[in-house]
């Protein structure tokens, strides 16, 4: 299963019928960078956004690319890493509130990197656990 298949259901079961999968594939791509036909999410993007904004985000980046448990994160955080607006036009193109769709998206996108960075792979974008501390020293050092 594809990370966009991923979100999709994990959107779906949060919403419930109220939305048909190729609407939330059509508004996640869109959002995450890809389509729904190409599957194409900018995950590692995800991850610069976090590292680069700092307040704990650090830690609960590297809990989703880790083999641990997720730590959650808040639907205020979700439209600070994607983009207010972006978030906002989720939620429009799904014809959902848009706190809901904040919501939605805390559940899913944690999910997702996690899946993503199965055995590196977004990991390995990055430089690394060690790459990604790196990039974040950076900004705080």
């Amino acid at each position: 299963m594809d990370l966009m298949q991923i979100g999709v259901q994990l959107i779906q079961s949060k919403l419930g019928n109220n939305v048909n999968d190729s609407g939330i594939a059509d508004a996640l791509g869109a959002l995450l960078g890809g389509t729904s036909n190409s599957g194409g999410i900018d995950l590692a993007g995800i991850v610069n956004n976090m590292l680069t904004q700092g307040g704990g985000l650090e830690n609960i980046i590297g809990s989703w690319l880790g083999d641990g448990a997720n730590e959650s994160i808040s639907a205020g955080q979700i439209k600070d890493i994607l983009g207010g607006d972006k978030v906002a036009a989720f939620a429009n193109q799904l014809g959902i509130d848009e706190d809901i769709a904040a919501d939605s998206l805390a559940e899913a996108v944690p999910q997702m990197v996690d899946k993503g960075s199965t055995g590196g792979s977004l990991l390995d974008a990055v430089g690394g656990i060690d790459g990604a501390l790196n990039l974040a020293r950076k900004f705080f050092g």
